[in-house]
């Protein structure tokens, strides 16, 4: 009886793990498992980095895809929820890339139609890394997500958590980056 349950709930499984293609993301500013550069550090908080948001590229898209969402968010900063360091929804299913600095305050070089969700530091744009002194690599994950939706509505004041809300109900696809990172 074991059996046959087990091959049941595999059978309802495997309709929802086959919708989540594999997608490739990369990046010339980040290498997978490397530290972040300085033009990816915050530039207060007692770090002094450039915060500029990296270059990063995706391929093998899963058919179906109406627009892209991309994260940056730490699941090692010390809040007991993570630091949202960047969120990017409404992206055009035909743009898969987005420039180094893409996330400068006012989204000036994002595409057309994309815009930017507050992050935990309190603005809309890039925040770059900045774990606290003295505290154990960080592991920043940059994520780009291909979703079934156009477009994705919030409130202009949304938490990223929100955001994040809403990305994962619509997720066909994903890949991501990951770059652990001390900054001090």
């Amino acid at each position: 009886m074991k059996i046959k349950t087990i091959a049941v709930a595999l059978l309802f499984a495997l309709p929802t793990f086959m919708s989540q293609a594999a997608m490739t993301l990369t990046s010339q500013n980040i290498t997978n498992d490397q530290t972040l550069s300085n033009q990816q550090l915050f530039n207060q908080w007692g770090c002094t980095g450039k915060n500029e948001s990296p270059q990063l590229s995706w391929t093998d898209v899963p058919a179906g895809t109406k627009s892209f969402a991309v994260t940056m968010y730490d699941p090692d900063a010390p809040t007991g929820s993570g630091w949202w360091h960047w969120s990017v929804i409404n992206i055009p299913a035909n743009v898969h890339s987005l420039t180094e600095g893409a996330g400068a305050v006012g989204g000036k070089a994002l595409p057309k139609g994309a815009s930017m969700v507050t992050n935990d530091f309190g603005f809309k744009g890039f925040g770059g890394a900045c774990p606290p002194p003295n505290a154990k690599p960080h592991n920043y994950q940059i994520t780009v997500y291909a979703l079934n939706t156009a477009n994705i509505k919030l409130p202009e004041n949304a938490s990223p958590a929100l955001a994040g809300y809403n990305i994962l109900a619509h997720v066909i696809g994903k890949a991501r980056l990951v770059a652990p990172t001390n900054a001090r």
